[in-house]
């Protein structure tokens, strides 16, 4: 009695559905080509046998993805751009430019006004972009009124209001100015970012870990009238 072909090994079913599992458009053609090239032959109607099997579409799906997910993707190659607004004592709206560079972070303010005209705007991202060796960036215009697409930039608004602008009373452009360059030197350096694995975007270099029943050795610098609070390790 003939015998059938024999079953795939559980080695090459793992890696079939390793495969279509991190590669969701991928077809099961595809899937063989990739095969082919690790040295594993397979045919097409084993791997979509095993697709069918497990509850998986063999055919290529069309791909899709979040506004976040894409971002996150190309994040080394992005900076992002907005304004924040704020209002004096005196009921005079001020208006705040700032760049953050999805990858690491780090946020570079780039001037304060109390008129953002489009020749202002202009240049001060011109003189952010040379500053930063970008001069060659292409500028893409998020929609109106749709904060997630620019979310690392919504974030950054939230974060510096809450520790830093809803606690003072902006009393004019040169003193936001000087408050906002503290606060950016403050959370570039010093404050400790989730996505970063608790680090600074810009940390300070030759951190060393001490032992924890240490005492003593522990300064606090005080920033903006005691508001902001940083803390080294005494020399």
């Amino acid at each position: 009695m003939a015998q059938g072909r024999p079953p795939l090994d559980q080695a090459a079913q793992q890696l079939i559905i390793r495969l279509v599992t991190e590669n969701p458009h991928w077809g099961y053609q595809r899937i063989q080509g990739e095969l082919l090239h690790l040295g594993v032959r397979i045919s097409a109607t084993a791997i979509r046998t095993r697709l069918h099997r497990h509850g998986l579409d063999p055919a290529a799906r069309q791909a899709t993805t979040t506004w976040r997910a894409f971002l996150r993707q190309q994040a080394a190659r992005i900076v992002a751009c907005d304004f924040d607004t704020v209002d004096t004592i005196w009921v005079r709206r001020l208006y705040v430019l700032f760049l953050i560079e999805l990858a690491t972070r780090r946020v570079h303010l780039a001037g304060v006004t109390a008129n953002p005209t489009g020749t202002w705007v202009t240049s001060r991202l011109a003189t952010c972009c040379l500053s930063s060796r970008n001069e060659d960036a292409e500028m893409l215009v998020t929609p109106v009124q749709a904060p997630n697409a620019n979310v690392y930039a919504e974030r950054w608004i939230r974060t510096v209001r809450a520790e830093c602008l809803d606690w003072l009373l902006i009393v004019g452009r040169g003193y936001l100015e000087q408050v906002l360059r503290v606060y950016v030197e403050h959370y570039n350096r010093h404050r400790a970012y989730r996505t970063l694995q608790l680090q600074a975007p810009d940390p300070a270099t030759g951190l060393t870990i001490v032992d924890e029943g240490r005492e003593g050795s522990v300064h606090r610098r005080d920033q903006l009238g005691s508001l902001l609070h940083e803390y080294r390790r005494a020399a």
